[in-house]
Protein backbone atom coordinates (compact mmCIF):
# COMPACT_ATOMS: atom_id res chain seq x y z
CA UNK A 1 0.00 0.00 0.00
CA UNK A 2 1.14 3.39 -0.88
CA UNK A 3 2.01 5.65 1.83
CA UNK A 4 -0.54 8.22 2.42
CA UNK A 5 2.23 11.57 2.84
CA UNK A 6 3.84 10.04 -0.53
CA UNK A 7 0.40 10.50 -2.33
CA UNK A 8 0.06 14.02 -0.55
CA UNK A 9 2.77 15.10 -1.93
CA UNK A 10 2.71 13.19 -5.21
CA UNK A 11 -1.31 15.53 -5.64
CA UNK A 12 0.65 18.85 -4.37
CA UNK A 13 3.53 18.29 -7.14
CA UNK A 14 0.75 17.53 -9.91
CA UNK A 15 -1.16 20.61 -8.81
CA UNK A 16 1.91 22.30 -9.22
CA UNK A 17 3.05 21.40 -12.52
CA UNK A 18 -0.47 21.72 -13.82
CA UNK A 19 -1.04 25.24 -12.24
CA UNK A 20 0.49 26.89 -15.15
CA UNK A 21 -1.25 28.87 -17.80
CA UNK A 22 -0.67 26.86 -21.47
CA UNK A 23 1.66 28.88 -23.34
CA UNK A 24 0.86 29.27 -27.37
CA UNK A 25 3.49 28.45 -29.61
CA UNK A 26 4.84 30.64 -32.32
CA UNK A 27 4.22 28.30 -35.02
CA UNK A 28 2.21 25.08 -35.48
CA UNK A 29 3.14 22.86 -38.39
CA UNK A 30 1.95 19.56 -39.70
CA UNK A 31 3.34 16.46 -40.10
CA UNK A 32 -0.06 14.26 -41.42
CA UNK A 33 -3.55 14.76 -41.89
CA UNK A 34 -5.00 13.86 -38.73
CA UNK A 35 -5.57 16.64 -36.26
CA UNK A 36 -3.20 15.59 -34.11
CA UNK A 37 -0.54 14.99 -36.20
CA UNK A 38 1.30 18.55 -35.44
CA UNK A 39 3.73 19.89 -33.86
CA UNK A 40 3.93 23.30 -31.80
CA UNK A 41 7.16 25.43 -32.57
CA UNK A 42 8.84 27.70 -29.96
CA UNK A 43 11.41 29.97 -31.01
CA UNK A 44 14.66 30.45 -28.77
CA UNK A 45 13.77 33.76 -26.67
CA UNK A 46 16.37 36.35 -25.92
CA UNK A 47 18.83 38.48 -28.22
CA UNK A 48 21.40 36.03 -28.28
CA UNK A 49 22.50 35.66 -32.05
CA UNK A 50 22.98 32.43 -34.09
CA UNK A 51 21.30 29.17 -34.12
CA UNK A 52 20.10 27.54 -31.42
CA UNK A 53 19.93 24.08 -30.68
CA UNK A 54 16.48 22.23 -31.36
CA UNK A 55 14.71 20.29 -28.35
CA UNK A 56 12.32 17.75 -29.29
CA UNK A 57 9.53 17.72 -26.31
CA UNK A 58 7.17 14.45 -26.31
CA UNK A 59 4.74 14.50 -23.76
CA UNK A 60 3.51 12.14 -20.82
CA UNK A 61 0.44 11.36 -19.52
CA UNK A 62 0.39 7.30 -20.09
CA UNK A 63 -0.26 7.74 -23.97
CA UNK A 64 -3.93 8.41 -23.12
CA UNK A 65 -6.60 10.63 -24.92
CA UNK A 66 -7.04 13.14 -22.19
CA UNK A 67 -3.25 14.26 -21.56
CA UNK A 68 -2.46 16.39 -24.24
CA UNK A 69 0.65 18.71 -25.57
CA UNK A 70 -0.43 21.52 -23.54
CA UNK A 71 0.31 20.93 -20.40
CA UNK A 72 4.09 20.49 -21.53
CA UNK A 73 3.80 23.99 -23.11
CA UNK A 74 5.34 25.67 -19.95
CA UNK A 75 8.55 23.30 -20.32
CA UNK A 76 8.19 24.51 -23.42
CA UNK A 77 8.78 27.98 -22.93
CA UNK A 78 10.89 27.09 -19.89
CA UNK A 79 13.42 25.67 -22.33
CA UNK A 80 12.50 28.46 -24.81
CA UNK A 81 13.87 30.66 -22.52
CA UNK A 82 16.98 29.00 -21.56
CA UNK A 83 17.81 29.91 -25.23
CA UNK A 84 16.72 26.87 -27.38
CA UNK A 85 14.54 25.64 -30.38
CA UNK A 86 11.98 23.77 -29.13
CA UNK A 87 9.05 21.44 -31.13
CA UNK A 88 6.31 20.44 -29.18
CA UNK A 89 4.90 16.74 -30.86
CA UNK A 90 1.62 16.07 -30.58
CA UNK A 91 0.67 11.81 -31.91
CA UNK A 92 -2.11 9.98 -31.61
CA UNK A 93 -3.18 8.40 -28.30
CA UNK A 94 -5.97 6.16 -26.74
CA UNK A 95 -9.51 6.30 -27.03
CA UNK A 96 -11.41 8.58 -24.31
CA UNK A 97 -13.43 5.21 -23.22
CA UNK A 98 -12.77 3.29 -20.09
CA UNK A 99 -10.83 0.36 -20.72
CA UNK A 100 -12.84 -2.52 -19.49
CA UNK A 101 -9.36 -3.82 -17.28
CA UNK A 102 -7.94 -0.76 -15.96
CA UNK A 103 -9.45 2.81 -14.42
CA UNK A 104 -9.37 5.54 -16.96
CA UNK A 105 -9.42 5.22 -20.72
CA UNK A 106 -7.34 3.33 -22.79
CA UNK A 107 -4.13 3.55 -22.91
CA UNK A 108 -2.29 4.33 -26.86
CA UNK A 109 -3.03 2.88 -30.48
CA UNK A 110 -1.24 0.12 -31.94
CA UNK A 111 0.33 1.15 -34.12
CA UNK A 112 -1.05 4.87 -34.49
CA UNK A 113 1.03 6.30 -31.55
CA UNK A 114 4.11 4.58 -33.23
CA UNK A 115 3.76 5.42 -36.61
CA UNK A 116 3.28 9.20 -35.60
CA UNK A 117 6.19 9.49 -33.41
CA UNK A 118 8.10 7.98 -36.32
CA UNK A 119 6.85 10.46 -38.95
CA UNK A 120 7.20 13.82 -36.84
CA UNK A 121 10.74 12.54 -36.32
CA UNK A 122 11.27 12.10 -39.70
CA UNK A 123 9.50 15.65 -40.72
CA UNK A 124 11.00 17.47 -38.10
CA UNK A 125 14.25 18.91 -39.50
CA UNK A 126 11.88 20.45 -42.83
CA UNK A 127 9.62 21.19 -40.75
CA UNK A 128 11.66 23.44 -38.46
CA UNK A 129 13.93 24.50 -41.07
CA UNK A 130 10.56 26.32 -42.05
CA UNK A 131 8.56 27.14 -38.93
CA UNK A 132 12.15 28.10 -36.96
CA UNK A 133 15.24 29.77 -39.22
CA UNK A 134 17.51 29.74 -35.86
CA UNK A 135 16.67 26.38 -35.17
CA UNK A 136 19.98 24.27 -35.77
CA UNK A 137 18.64 20.87 -36.61
CA UNK A 138 22.25 19.54 -36.68
CA UNK A 139 22.10 19.74 -32.88
CA UNK A 140 18.77 17.75 -31.87
CA UNK A 141 18.23 16.55 -28.37
CA UNK A 142 14.91 14.49 -27.44
CA UNK A 143 13.21 15.21 -24.53
CA UNK A 144 10.44 13.24 -22.74
CA UNK A 145 8.50 13.11 -19.81
CA UNK A 146 7.12 9.67 -18.32
CA UNK A 147 4.94 7.85 -21.60
CA UNK A 148 7.05 10.80 -23.87
CA UNK A 149 10.34 9.35 -22.16
CA UNK A 150 9.18 5.76 -23.50
CA UNK A 151 8.59 7.74 -26.40
CA UNK A 152 11.77 9.81 -26.54
CA UNK A 153 13.80 6.60 -25.98
CA UNK A 154 12.36 4.62 -28.67
CA UNK A 155 12.70 7.59 -31.26
CA UNK A 156 16.44 7.36 -30.79
CA UNK A 157 16.38 3.59 -31.01
CA UNK A 158 14.74 2.90 -34.30
CA UNK A 159 17.53 1.65 -36.03
CA UNK A 160 18.25 -1.03 -33.98
CA UNK A 161 14.54 -2.23 -34.71
CA UNK A 162 13.62 -5.55 -35.58
CA UNK A 163 14.24 -5.67 -39.50
CA UNK A 164 10.35 -6.16 -40.57
CA UNK A 165 9.39 -3.09 -38.48
CA UNK A 166 7.68 -0.65 -40.44
CA UNK A 167 9.42 2.05 -38.33
CA UNK A 168 13.39 0.92 -38.21
CA UNK A 169 15.84 3.52 -39.63
CA UNK A 170 19.00 1.75 -41.84
CA UNK A 171 21.29 3.93 -39.65
CA UNK A 172 21.18 5.73 -36.14
CA UNK A 173 19.18 9.03 -36.44
CA UNK A 174 21.21 12.27 -36.24
CA UNK A 175 20.92 13.29 -32.43
CA UNK A 176 23.03 14.82 -30.20
CA UNK A 177 21.30 12.55 -27.20
CA UNK A 178 18.15 11.87 -25.29
CA UNK A 179 17.06 13.12 -22.27
CA UNK A 180 14.36 10.84 -20.75
CA UNK A 181 12.39 12.05 -17.38
CA UNK A 182 10.83 9.37 -15.10
CA UNK A 183 10.62 7.41 -18.42
CA UNK A 184 8.26 4.31 -18.64
CA UNK A 185 11.65 2.38 -19.82
CA UNK A 186 11.03 -1.58 -19.73
CA UNK A 187 7.52 -2.59 -20.26
CA UNK A 188 8.50 -5.68 -17.82
CA UNK A 189 8.97 -3.94 -14.77
CA UNK A 190 6.63 -1.32 -15.45
CA UNK A 191 3.83 -3.77 -16.08
CA UNK A 192 5.34 -6.09 -12.78
CA UNK A 193 5.05 -2.58 -10.61
CA UNK A 194 1.32 -2.17 -12.10
CA UNK A 195 2.64 1.52 -13.56
CA UNK A 196 -0.49 3.67 -14.84
CA UNK A 197 -2.90 0.90 -14.72
CA UNK A 198 -0.71 -1.58 -17.03
CA UNK A 199 -0.36 1.31 -19.76
CA UNK A 200 2.25 -0.89 -21.10
CA UNK A 201 0.49 -3.65 -22.19
CA UNK A 202 -2.64 -1.22 -23.04
CA UNK A 203 -0.23 0.11 -25.94
CA UNK A 204 0.71 -2.62 -27.32
CA UNK A 205 -2.71 -4.26 -27.85
CA UNK A 206 -3.12 -5.96 -24.77
CA UNK A 207 -1.82 -8.81 -22.62
CA UNK A 208 -2.45 -11.26 -26.09
CA UNK A 209 -0.07 -9.14 -28.08
CA UNK A 210 2.37 -7.66 -25.19
CA UNK A 211 5.02 -10.88 -25.85
CA UNK A 212 5.17 -10.10 -29.51
CA UNK A 213 5.39 -6.71 -29.60
CA UNK A 214 7.80 -5.99 -26.91
CA UNK A 215 10.85 -6.05 -29.01
CA UNK A 216 9.06 -3.52 -31.04
CA UNK A 217 8.37 -0.86 -28.51
CA UNK A 218 10.45 -1.65 -25.30
CA UNK A 219 13.37 0.27 -24.92
CA UNK A 220 14.86 -1.94 -22.91
CA UNK A 221 14.81 -4.33 -25.47
CA UNK A 222 16.50 -2.04 -27.40
CA UNK A 223 20.06 -1.55 -26.75
CA UNK A 224 22.30 -0.74 -27.19
CA UNK A 225 21.56 2.42 -29.69
CA UNK A 226 24.81 4.21 -29.58
CA UNK A 227 23.29 7.17 -28.93
CA UNK A 228 24.32 9.64 -25.58
CA UNK A 229 21.45 9.18 -23.17
CA UNK A 230 20.28 10.61 -19.79
CA UNK A 231 17.47 10.08 -17.50
CA UNK A 232 16.35 12.27 -14.81
CA UNK A 233 14.46 10.57 -12.32
CA UNK A 234 12.90 11.37 -8.85
CA UNK A 235 13.36 8.93 -5.83
CA UNK A 236 9.87 9.36 -4.25
CA UNK A 237 8.35 8.97 -7.67
CA UNK A 238 5.17 6.90 -6.91
CA UNK A 239 3.63 7.03 -10.65
CA UNK A 240 6.48 5.47 -12.43
CA UNK A 241 9.12 4.39 -9.57
CA UNK A 242 12.70 4.67 -9.95
CA UNK A 243 12.84 0.67 -9.97
CA UNK A 244 12.09 1.47 -13.64
CA UNK A 245 14.63 3.82 -14.87
CA UNK A 246 17.23 1.30 -12.72
CA UNK A 247 16.06 -1.74 -14.70
CA UNK A 248 16.36 0.01 -18.01
CA UNK A 249 20.03 1.32 -17.35
CA UNK A 250 21.10 -1.77 -16.10
CA UNK A 251 19.78 -3.69 -19.26
CA UNK A 252 22.05 -1.05 -21.34
CA UNK A 253 24.68 -1.94 -18.80
CA UNK A 254 24.30 -5.43 -19.95
CA UNK A 255 24.13 -4.05 -22.90
CA UNK A 256 27.25 -2.60 -23.16
CA UNK A 257 26.39 0.95 -23.50
CA UNK A 258 26.57 3.41 -20.25
CA UNK A 259 23.38 5.40 -19.64
CA UNK A 260 23.54 8.55 -17.21
CA UNK A 261 21.16 8.31 -14.28
CA UNK A 262 20.53 11.08 -12.27
CA UNK A 263 18.56 10.47 -9.26
CA UNK A 264 16.90 13.30 -7.64
CA UNK A 265 15.79 13.01 -3.81
CA UNK A 266 12.76 14.41 -1.93
CA UNK A 267 11.09 14.66 -5.65
CA UNK A 268 8.44 12.45 -6.85
CA UNK A 269 7.17 12.56 -10.70
CA UNK A 270 5.76 16.11 -11.91
CA UNK A 271 8.58 18.18 -10.65
CA UNK A 272 10.68 17.68 -13.58
CA UNK A 273 8.00 19.01 -16.00
CA UNK A 274 7.05 22.02 -13.86
CA UNK A 275 9.36 25.42 -14.67
CA UNK A 276 8.28 26.35 -10.99
CA UNK A 277 10.65 22.95 -9.52
CA UNK A 278 14.60 22.86 -9.04
CA UNK A 279 14.09 19.74 -10.93
CA UNK A 280 13.44 21.39 -13.89
CA UNK A 281 16.57 23.17 -14.02
CA UNK A 282 18.18 20.21 -13.36
CA UNK A 283 16.65 18.85 -16.30
CA UNK A 284 17.24 22.22 -18.51
CA UNK A 285 20.76 21.58 -17.65
CA UNK A 286 21.09 18.04 -18.81
CA UNK A 287 19.71 18.98 -22.13
CA UNK A 288 22.26 21.66 -22.25
CA UNK A 289 25.26 18.99 -21.86
CA UNK A 290 24.43 17.19 -24.51
CA UNK A 291 22.92 20.27 -26.79
CA UNK A 292 25.91 22.66 -26.92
Amino acid sequence: MTDPAAVERDAAEAASAFSHPAVAPDVTAAYGEHPDQVVDFYAPRGETPGTAPLVVLLHGGAWRAPYDRRHVTPLADFLARRGFAVANVEYRRGSSLPHQNAEGPVAGRWPETFDDVAAAMDALPGLAAAALPRADVRRVVVTGHSAGGHLALWAAARHVLPYDSPWRLPSPPPLRGVVALAPIADFAVAEQLGVCGGASAQLLGGDAHFTQRLPYADPAALLPTGIATAVVQGREDIVVPPAVAEAYVAAAAKAGETVGLTLLDGIGHFPLIDPAADACAVVAEEISQLAW
